[in-house]
């Protein structure tokens, strides 16, 4: 009489945990990988070495890093919903903007700051309001809204820069951090909470499982019962906030309002998601992978200066990193999730 060997629980251990697709472990390890590959980059060559892998180096990346780390904070839940905004450049330089006019006009810190946060909000919930008003794509909108941010600022500013006293906004962001037991700048120890808060918005709230939602399938999300246009508004205010936080910190950086700084930032954000593991179709994201992401810009500019490329070269690089991620962002998504 034949007898049946009993299952092995091979088989059961295989279908529990199914091996990971190579897509997503280039989500996984594609920003250390990238972080890696630019350090090494710039570690070549000794006489630039030196000065790049230096504690006063790492101390002046992660000062630069903090404001495009922040906006790609605010851009992560965007990209996640499945949106995208142009207009952050121009939303740093009004929010600056505002926070100088304000300590010019004799108003507290505090209130600079606060006037910078609270218009960046505004800003964000109009983006958010048209969009889901007008049925218009989140890129034509932003467009729309950059070009009338920057134009506000400018008009606001009377077409120059605007400065005001010096305060404790200037050493939000100074390379020597006050008191020195900090270590680095207040701006990045801000930059680092506002990270982990977000994260564990994303992670263990309502509202972060709503963002995945609504990125992931938007048909789906309405079907549910989600509120997906309110949802929509309030994603973009919220980021804007996260941008008008950033503005504040500029000011503090330049002691200045500048109405024709920061063009192109909106490039640097959205790339540092992108490079981060996010995804254009919306649905994926990770805050830590932002963080990496804006590691990596920073650290391409600072090398790129010690090597003593013009700009035209960095202006170069940083398009080509946005194209190979967008690239790698699509090579994802055609392979199968295993």
């Amino acid at each position: 009489m034949s007898t049946t060997a009993p299952p092995t629980a091979q088989p059961e251990l295989s279908r529990r945990l199914p091996p990971m697709s190579a897509s997503r472990l280039l989500s996984l390890f594609g920003p250390f990988i990238g972080l890696l590959l630019v350090t090494l980059l710039f570690s070549i060559r000794p006489e630039v070495r030196e000065h790049f892998l230096t504690t006063d180096n790492f101390r002046i990346v992660v000062t630069q890093t903090a404001i495009t780390a922040i906006g790609a904070l605010g851009m992560t839940l965007i990209i996640i919903s499945g949106g995208i905004d142009l207009s952050v450049g121009s939303v740093l330089a009004l929010t600056s903007v505002t926070a100088a006019i304000c300590l010019r006009g004799h108003q507290s810190p505090w209130m600079a700051l606060l006037a910078a946060i609270t218009l960046g909000g505004v800003v964000g919930m109009v983006n958010g309001s048209l969009i889901t008003a007008l049925r218009v794509t989140p890129f034509i909108v932003t467009l729309g809204t950059l070009g009338i941010a920057r134009g506000a600022a400018k008009w606001l500013a009377q077409d120059q820069a605007v400065s005001a006293p010096a305060t404790w906004l200037n050493n939000l962001v100074a390379t020597n951090p006050e008191p020195a037991w900090l270590i680095v700048a207040p701006g990045v120890w801000i930059t680092l909470i506002l990270a982990a808060v977000t994260a564990v918005v994303l992670r263990a709230t309502t509202l972060g499982r709503r963002i995945v939602a609504i990125g992931s399938n938007e048909t789906a999300s309405r079907l549910s019962g989600l509120r997906v246009d309110f949802l929509k508004i309030g994603i973009y205010a919220l980021a804007g906030l996260y941008f008008g936080l950033a503005g504040g910190l500029q000011f503090g950086r330049l002691g200045m309002g500048d109405p024709t700084g920061n063009m192109g930032a909106e490039l640097d954000v959205i790339a540092a998601v992108v490079i981060g593991g996010g995804s254009l179709s919306g649905g994926e994201g990770s805050v830590l992978g932002s963080l990496l992401g804006a590691l990596i810009m920073a650290l391409l500019r600072n090398g790129s200066q010690q090597i003593g490329w013009s700009d035209y070269v960095q202006d170069i690089i940083i398009g080509t990193v946005i194209v190979v991620a967008v690239a790698l962002d699509r090579l994802r998504h055609r392979q199968p999730t295993g």
